[in-house]
């Protein structure tokens, strides 16, 4: 796990190391029942690694779930990403969805530079 403080309105956890098992563990406490999907990732990640020899798709693989526990880690943050993909999905205000896609956006940069801090050491 990485040093970030976590405080008591901010993350419930410090970010984990890019790591399967700092992963899996951060996925378990975070959205246990997005597990049987990282699984399932994995498992089709590391079979396209061998197909393609390459190691893109594993890394593809880690940056996918570490952003997503960047963003569930912080209740705040992950309440806003999931308003915004219940409106995008509800609304059939042309001006609500593009505010909601805005949303998503704007949450999903900020949890890839997190991702990108830790992988930059």
């Amino acid at each position: 796990m990485s040093s970030q403080p976590v405080h008591g309105d901010g993350p419930l956890m410090p970010m984990p190391d890019l790591t399967l098992p700092a992963l899996r563990s951060a996925v378990a406490v975070l959205a246990p029942t997005k597990l049987p999907e990282l699984v399932d990732e994995m498992q089709q990640a590391f079979d396209r690694a061998g197909q393609d020899g390459s190691t893109a798709p594993i890394r593809m693989f880690y940056r996918r779930w570490a952003t997503f526990v960047a963003i569930e880690r912080d209740p705040a943050r992950a309440a806003r990403f999931h308003a915004a993909e219940q409106m995008l999905q509800s609304s059939d205000a042309g001006d609500e969805r593009q505010a909601a896609i805005r949303e998503i956006g704007a949450i999903v940069r900020t949890a890839e530079c997190e991702v990108e801090a830790l992988e930059a050491g």
